[in-house]
């Protein structure tokens, strides 16, 4: 009985590992969103750079937009959590975004990092519990997945 008792411990583990690599996919995604995000910002102020007004569409609601001139392309609304959000001048602004980028990528550099070594923990937790399975159902291969 002692070799099922840890065939199921084992299984247990296989399932956290396997909730914690979900859970950090998720989370990876959500990074790599944020990143695209902030791309996407930094090249838009790029964009207006020198620029004294440009038109563009403002989304209004229900996937309707209306045309609206931005005269003053020097300064930039930016939030900076908890419902504020404050004005900053676009070189502020970039320099923000740089340092969120910084931080987005260290972020997701380590949750990689855990998602590998999580990978790898299951990779060699696997066979032992495949080998355990066999020896608790004596010797009878397992059947395939229907």
């Amino acid at each position: 009985m002692e070799d099922q008792q840890k065939l199921e411990q084992m299984i247990n583990e296989l399932n956290v590992y396997e909730n914690q690599s979900k859970m950090l996919q998720q989370q990876i995604e959500a990074i790599q969103a944020s990143l695209l995000e902030v791309d996407a910002l930094e090249s838009t102020l790029e964009d207006l750079k020198d620029k004294k007004s440009v038109e563009t569409l403002v989304p209004v609601g229900a996937g309707s937009f209306m045309n609206a001139e931005i005269t003053n392309t020097d300064e930039v609304i930016m939030s900076v959590g908890a419902g504020v959000a404050i004005t900053k001048s676009v070189e502020d602004a970039k320099e923000t975004l740089s340092s969120q980028k910084e931080e987005l990528n260290d972020s997701l550099d380590k949750m990689l990092t855990n998602l590998q070594n999580i990978s790898q923990i299951v990779a060699q937790l696997s066979p032992q519990a495949e080998e355990l399975m066999m020896k608790v159902q004596g010797g009878q291969p397992t059947p395939p997945p229907v």
